[in-house]
């Protein structure tokens, strides 16, 4: 016979019992569009640790003020302030540092007229919009001269702009922070995530020298919280933070058996765990699809040694008429194949559809790949031969006048 004809032989066989043809294709339905959406979640989360990187930035590192011990006691956070404006200037200069760029951050009130929110107010050095890739969607960034002159001027996240001026132009404008005025210069492009998880959206940036006076008191005139450094390339990050780490350790004048004063935060050692959770957690979870597909692979067994019983005068009467015992085989061994390809691709639509809603939500994104409709379709047809093939076997192994005789 050939391939066309099988392949219609199988289409017959299948929609002469489409119920019972429906009921055994429901386990590979529900197991391809689970391993489907499985993978999809991987994906998905890869793709947001991605989104949130590209906006961190996979060079960047952030060196934090840690706790110091007082009579053998471990201090809070923020207790003792541990760098300095002049550490972050000795980290600009480390050969493995592109820049560096110290910041200090508070809550603050700010309010336009009758409007007021309760803001994330950073202060920082112009070399921070460069380190951390922060646009402008207008106006612009500030400027060294801001700092050098401890100008009260503002830079808005777009989300904080549009909340309190709506569809005005904010350039020029004046808002209040802590009740102290401010003019805003430049709106942020960006968002997503910051280092601190806040959203860059919402922040308010001014001039360090601004924030140390007016919004924010410090141990010294010189202390900060936090330094963030650039390497020049994600793969020498490692080296960035050898090199940082030994020279605030120097400067800080701390002991070989003493522990560090700050931390040194990788942002990208959470691309990678997060990448490493979520391949765990696709496969868990495909695992446990794929345990749909084998209980529908039985079922599929199942039903095939009911149609080769059903069926044996029929493989008696092709048997002599001049039907080989590989004819026969090929034949049942298709259909089994057919039913779950067709079961797979019904799947991969389901699993689509079920993608589809959910990233409508906006809440999180799941997209349905190449990879993804290939694997779940070449696992389909590997469960067709595998639990097909022993259905198929015997039905080429029966004897024509056995077969003939079957009531």
């Amino acid at each position: 016979m050939k391939f066309t004809q099988l392949l219609a032989e199988s289409a017959g066989a299948m929609l002469a019992n489409p119920l019972r043809t429906l009921l055994t294709m429901l386990g590979i339905i529900i197991g391809i569009a689970s391993v489907v959406l499985m993978l999809a979640v991987g994906d998905g989360i890869k793709a947001f640790i991605d989104k949130q990187l590209a906006v961190l930035g996979s060079n960047l590192v952030l060196v934090q003020a840690d706790m110091r011990k007082s009579a053998g006691a471990r201090l809070r956070t923020g207790t003792v302030q541990t760098l300095t404006l002049d550490d972050a200037e000795a980290v600009n200069r480390l050969p493995s540092v592109v820049g560096a760029a110290p910041m200090l951050t508070t809550f603050s009130q700010i309010s336009v007229g009758n409007d007021n929110s309760n803001t994330q107010v950073q202060g920082t050095t112009p070399a921070s919009f460069r380190i951390r890739n922060l646009r402008m969607a207008k106006g612009s960034p500030i400027t060294e001269v801001d700092v050098a002159s401890v100008a009260r001027v503002a830079v808005l996240g777009k989300k904080t702009a549009e909340q309190l001026f709506y569809k005005a132009d904010p350039i020029g404008q004046t808002i209040r922070i802590d009740n102290q005025s401010f003019q805003v210069t430049g709106v942020l492009d960006n968002e997503g995530q910051s280092f601190d998880a806040g959203d860059i959206g919402e922040i308010v940036i001014v001039p360090i020298s601004t924030a140390r006076v007016s919004l924010i008191r410090t141990a010294s005139p010189r202390s900060v919280q936090y330094v963030v450094a650039q390497s020049k390339s994600a793969e020498s990050v490692n080296d960035m933070v050898v090199d940082i780490k030994e020279l605030l350790r120097d400067r800080h004048r701390i002991r070989a058996d003493d522990e560090d004063d700050f931390r040194v935060v990788n942002f990208g050692e959470f691309a990678k765990s997060g990448a490493a959770i979520a391949t765990g957690l696709s496969v868990a979870l495909g695992f446990i699809g794929a345990i749909s597909l084998v209980v529908g692979g039985i079922g599929i067994m199942n039903i095939m040694l009911v149609s080769v019983t059903e069926r044996t005068r029929e493989i008696g009467i092709r048997m002599a008429i001049g039907a080989r015992p590989s004819d026969v085989l090929w034949q049942f061994l298709i259909e089994a194949v057919a039913i779950c390809v067709v079961s797979g691709l019904i799947g991969i639509a389901l699993s689509a559809a079920l993608a589809a809603a959910v990233s409508s939500s906006g809440k999180f994104e799941l997209v349905v790949g190449i990879k993804a409709i290939l694997i779940a379709t070449l696992f389909s047809g590997a469960v067709g031969v595998f639990f097909g093939f022993y259905p198929a076997r015997r039905a080429s192994k029966l004897q024509p006048v056995e077969c003939l005789r079957y009531e």
